[in-house]
Protein backbone atom coordinates (compact mmCIF):
# COMPACT_ATOMS: atom_id res chain seq x y z
CA UNK A 1 0.00 0.00 0.00
CA UNK A 2 1.12 3.37 -0.56
CA UNK A 3 2.28 5.14 2.17
CA UNK A 4 1.60 8.79 0.55
CA UNK A 5 -1.20 11.19 2.03
CA UNK A 6 -4.55 11.02 0.82
CA UNK A 7 -4.26 14.64 0.42
CA UNK A 8 -0.96 14.50 -1.36
CA UNK A 9 -1.55 12.10 -3.78
CA UNK A 10 -2.60 13.37 -6.78
CA UNK A 11 -4.54 12.26 -9.92
CA UNK A 12 -5.62 13.11 -13.11
CA UNK A 13 -9.42 12.55 -13.58
CA UNK A 14 -11.43 12.84 -16.96
CA UNK A 15 -14.37 12.26 -15.11
CA UNK A 16 -16.55 11.39 -12.03
CA UNK A 17 -19.95 10.30 -12.62
CA UNK A 18 -22.72 8.25 -11.10
CA UNK A 19 -24.64 5.58 -13.63
CA UNK A 20 -25.59 1.82 -13.99
CA UNK A 21 -22.48 -0.34 -15.46
CA UNK A 22 -22.93 -0.66 -19.22
CA UNK A 23 -20.75 -3.98 -19.55
CA UNK A 24 -19.51 -7.15 -18.29
CA UNK A 25 -21.30 -9.77 -15.49
CA UNK A 26 -22.44 -6.49 -13.21
CA UNK A 27 -23.93 -5.06 -15.97
CA UNK A 28 -26.94 -2.82 -14.85
CA UNK A 29 -25.92 -2.33 -11.33
CA UNK A 30 -25.76 1.60 -10.49
CA UNK A 31 -22.08 2.28 -9.93
CA UNK A 32 -19.63 5.61 -9.57
CA UNK A 33 -17.42 5.61 -12.37
CA UNK A 34 -14.00 7.11 -11.64
CA UNK A 35 -12.04 7.88 -14.99
CA UNK A 36 -8.41 8.24 -14.72
CA UNK A 37 -6.60 10.53 -17.38
CA UNK A 38 -3.84 8.94 -19.85
CA UNK A 39 -3.71 5.13 -21.40
CA UNK A 40 -0.24 3.44 -22.42
CA UNK A 41 -1.96 2.41 -25.02
CA UNK A 42 -3.52 3.59 -28.22
CA UNK A 43 -6.51 1.77 -29.95
CA UNK A 44 -7.59 2.30 -33.08
CA UNK A 45 -10.89 2.48 -32.34
CA UNK A 46 -10.54 3.51 -28.63
CA UNK A 47 -13.86 5.35 -27.23
CA UNK A 48 -12.49 7.35 -24.91
CA UNK A 49 -9.75 9.35 -26.59
CA UNK A 50 -9.94 12.04 -24.46
CA UNK A 51 -7.92 9.81 -22.10
CA UNK A 52 -5.62 8.52 -24.36
CA UNK A 53 -5.04 10.29 -27.99
CA UNK A 54 -6.23 13.45 -26.66
CA UNK A 55 -5.89 13.22 -22.71
CA UNK A 56 -6.81 15.59 -20.52
CA UNK A 57 -8.91 16.26 -17.13
CA UNK A 58 -8.63 17.62 -13.71
CA UNK A 59 -6.10 16.88 -11.13
CA UNK A 60 -7.16 16.28 -7.99
CA UNK A 61 -6.35 14.91 -4.58
CA UNK A 62 -7.00 11.22 -3.61
CA UNK A 63 -8.49 12.55 -1.11
CA UNK A 64 -11.49 14.90 -2.79
CA UNK A 65 -12.08 11.98 -5.18
CA UNK A 66 -12.47 10.02 -2.19
CA UNK A 67 -15.13 12.22 -0.36
CA UNK A 68 -16.73 12.65 -3.79
CA UNK A 69 -17.26 9.09 -4.29
CA UNK A 70 -18.47 8.47 -0.91
CA UNK A 71 -21.02 11.21 -0.64
CA UNK A 72 -23.13 9.12 -2.77
CA UNK A 73 -24.50 6.26 -1.75
CA UNK A 74 -23.96 4.10 -3.82
CA UNK A 75 -22.14 0.54 -2.96
CA UNK A 76 -20.42 -0.39 -6.47
CA UNK A 77 -17.25 1.70 -7.62
CA UNK A 78 -15.72 1.48 -11.11
CA UNK A 79 -11.95 2.78 -11.48
CA UNK A 80 -11.84 2.67 -15.19
CA UNK A 81 -9.82 4.87 -17.90
CA UNK A 82 -7.49 5.25 -20.03
CA UNK A 83 -5.42 2.89 -17.65
CA UNK A 84 -6.23 3.55 -14.30
CA UNK A 85 -3.36 1.67 -12.85
CA UNK A 86 -0.56 4.00 -14.73
CA UNK A 87 -0.65 6.25 -11.85
CA UNK A 88 1.18 5.17 -8.15
CA UNK A 89 -1.88 7.65 -6.67
CA UNK A 90 -4.37 4.58 -7.95
CA UNK A 91 -2.90 3.18 -4.40
CA UNK A 92 -4.42 4.82 -1.79
CA UNK A 93 -7.29 5.47 -3.83
CA UNK A 94 -8.47 2.09 -3.86
CA UNK A 95 -7.25 1.27 -0.60
CA UNK A 96 -9.48 3.86 1.01
CA UNK A 97 -12.20 2.91 -1.38
CA UNK A 98 -11.72 -0.83 0.05
CA UNK A 99 -11.57 0.64 3.25
CA UNK A 100 -14.97 2.49 3.12
CA UNK A 101 -16.68 -0.76 2.38
CA UNK A 102 -17.11 -0.17 -1.35
CA UNK A 103 -17.05 -2.74 -4.23
CA UNK A 104 -14.37 -2.49 -6.54
CA UNK A 105 -14.45 -3.46 -10.33
CA UNK A 106 -10.84 -2.34 -12.17
CA UNK A 107 -11.19 -1.87 -15.99
CA UNK A 108 -7.96 -2.56 -16.87
CA UNK A 109 -5.71 -3.76 -20.15
CA UNK A 110 -3.57 -5.84 -17.59
CA UNK A 111 -0.41 -4.44 -19.15
CA UNK A 112 0.61 -3.41 -15.93
CA UNK A 113 0.46 -5.30 -12.17
CA UNK A 114 -0.78 -3.89 -8.92
CA UNK A 115 -1.69 -5.40 -6.03
CA UNK A 116 -4.90 -3.87 -4.76
CA UNK A 117 -8.11 -4.61 -2.73
CA UNK A 118 -9.99 -5.27 -5.87
CA UNK A 119 -12.99 -7.14 -6.24
CA UNK A 120 -13.94 -7.72 -9.68
CA UNK A 121 -10.35 -7.65 -12.37
CA UNK A 122 -12.11 -6.18 -15.54
CA UNK A 123 -9.05 -7.67 -17.78
CA UNK A 124 -9.48 -5.82 -21.47
CA UNK A 125 -6.46 -7.18 -22.98
CA UNK A 126 -6.34 -5.72 -26.56
CA UNK A 127 -6.57 -8.29 -29.79
CA UNK A 128 -4.35 -7.55 -33.16
CA UNK A 129 -7.88 -5.36 -34.92
CA UNK A 130 -6.53 -2.73 -32.38
CA UNK A 131 -3.49 -1.76 -33.35
CA UNK A 132 -3.55 2.01 -35.25
CA UNK A 133 -1.84 3.04 -38.18
CA UNK A 134 0.21 5.80 -36.80
CA UNK A 135 3.91 6.61 -37.20
CA UNK A 136 5.00 6.73 -33.81
CA UNK A 137 1.97 4.61 -31.75
CA UNK A 138 1.31 1.70 -34.21
CA UNK A 139 4.47 -0.56 -33.41
CA UNK A 140 4.42 0.54 -29.79
CA UNK A 141 1.15 -0.76 -29.11
CA UNK A 142 1.22 -3.41 -30.71
CA UNK A 143 4.17 -4.44 -28.10
CA UNK A 144 2.56 -2.91 -25.19
CA UNK A 145 -1.11 -4.32 -25.38
CA UNK A 146 -0.43 -8.39 -24.33
CA UNK A 147 1.37 -8.64 -20.95
CA UNK A 148 0.45 -12.65 -20.39
CA UNK A 149 2.67 -12.97 -17.09
CA UNK A 150 0.78 -9.67 -15.80
CA UNK A 151 -2.69 -10.94 -17.26
CA UNK A 152 -2.05 -14.70 -15.59
CA UNK A 153 -1.69 -13.12 -12.04
CA UNK A 154 -4.99 -10.94 -12.22
CA UNK A 155 -6.92 -14.65 -13.62
CA UNK A 156 -4.90 -16.39 -10.50
CA UNK A 157 -7.23 -14.44 -7.86
CA UNK A 158 -10.14 -16.01 -9.51
CA UNK A 159 -11.70 -12.62 -9.07
CA UNK A 160 -12.16 -11.78 -12.94
CA UNK A 161 -13.50 -11.30 -15.88
CA UNK A 162 -12.35 -11.24 -18.98
CA UNK A 163 -13.51 -8.68 -21.65
CA UNK A 164 -12.68 -8.51 -25.23
CA UNK A 165 -14.00 -6.48 -28.19
CA UNK A 166 -14.58 -8.03 -31.47
CA UNK A 167 -15.48 -6.51 -34.57
CA UNK A 168 -14.74 -9.54 -37.43
CA UNK A 169 -15.36 -12.79 -36.92
CA UNK A 170 -11.80 -13.86 -38.27
CA UNK A 171 -10.76 -12.80 -34.57
CA UNK A 172 -12.45 -15.78 -32.71
CA UNK A 173 -9.69 -17.49 -33.38
CA UNK A 174 -6.79 -15.21 -31.84
CA UNK A 175 -9.36 -14.68 -28.34
CA UNK A 176 -9.62 -18.69 -28.37
CA UNK A 177 -5.65 -19.03 -28.44
CA UNK A 178 -6.07 -16.11 -25.30
CA UNK A 179 -8.23 -17.94 -23.65
CA UNK A 180 -6.30 -20.88 -23.48
CA UNK A 181 -2.61 -19.22 -23.20
CA UNK A 182 -4.56 -18.06 -19.64
CA UNK A 183 -6.40 -20.80 -19.22
CA UNK A 184 -9.31 -18.52 -18.57
CA UNK A 185 -12.67 -20.37 -17.39
CA UNK A 186 -15.51 -20.27 -20.38
CA UNK A 187 -17.84 -18.27 -17.98
CA UNK A 188 -15.62 -15.43 -17.15
CA UNK A 189 -15.12 -14.77 -20.90
CA UNK A 190 -17.07 -12.21 -22.39
CA UNK A 191 -16.88 -10.83 -25.87
CA UNK A 192 -18.37 -7.18 -26.29
CA UNK A 193 -19.11 -5.94 -29.96
CA UNK A 194 -16.54 -3.26 -31.03
CA UNK A 195 -18.90 -0.13 -32.17
CA UNK A 196 -20.63 2.87 -30.62
CA UNK A 197 -24.00 3.19 -32.03
CA UNK A 198 -26.85 0.94 -31.87
CA UNK A 199 -26.90 -0.13 -35.49
CA UNK A 200 -23.26 -1.24 -35.54
CA UNK A 201 -23.47 -3.57 -32.01
CA UNK A 202 -26.73 -5.05 -33.93
CA UNK A 203 -24.90 -5.97 -36.74
CA UNK A 204 -21.74 -7.72 -35.03
CA UNK A 205 -24.17 -9.18 -32.32
CA UNK A 206 -26.04 -10.81 -35.40
CA UNK A 207 -22.08 -13.18 -35.67
CA UNK A 208 -20.97 -12.36 -32.22
CA UNK A 209 -23.78 -14.57 -30.36
CA UNK A 210 -23.60 -17.60 -31.97
CA UNK A 211 -20.00 -17.82 -31.46
CA UNK A 212 -20.51 -17.07 -27.86
CA UNK A 213 -23.07 -20.42 -27.35
CA UNK A 214 -20.32 -22.56 -29.46
CA UNK A 215 -18.03 -21.85 -26.66
CA UNK A 216 -19.94 -20.99 -23.66
CA UNK A 217 -18.61 -17.57 -23.53
CA UNK A 218 -21.00 -14.86 -22.07
CA UNK A 219 -22.31 -12.28 -25.17
CA UNK A 220 -21.20 -8.67 -23.80
CA UNK A 221 -23.45 -6.32 -24.95
CA UNK A 222 -22.99 -2.27 -24.25
CA UNK A 223 -26.36 -1.11 -22.46
CA UNK A 224 -24.77 2.37 -21.77
CA UNK A 225 -24.82 2.97 -25.57
CA UNK A 226 -28.62 1.70 -25.58
CA UNK A 227 -29.74 3.64 -22.80
CA UNK A 228 -28.31 6.79 -23.38
CA UNK A 229 -25.78 6.78 -26.91
CA UNK A 230 -22.39 7.65 -27.00
CA UNK A 231 -21.76 10.34 -24.41
CA UNK A 232 -19.76 11.32 -21.24
CA UNK A 233 -20.69 11.00 -17.92
CA UNK A 234 -22.93 7.89 -18.54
Amino acid sequence: MSALPLADARLLISELFVSVQGEGVLTGVPSVFVRTGACNLRCKWCDTPETSWEPGGEVRSVESVVAEVLAHDVRHVVLTGGEPLLPTAIEPLAHALHRAGRHLTMETAGTRHRDLPVDLWSLSPKLSSSVPDHPRWGARHDALRLNLEVLRRYVATGRYQLKLVLGEPAEIAEVDALVAALDAAPERVLLMPEGVDVARLDDVAEWLVPLCTERGFRFCDRLHIRLFGHTRGT
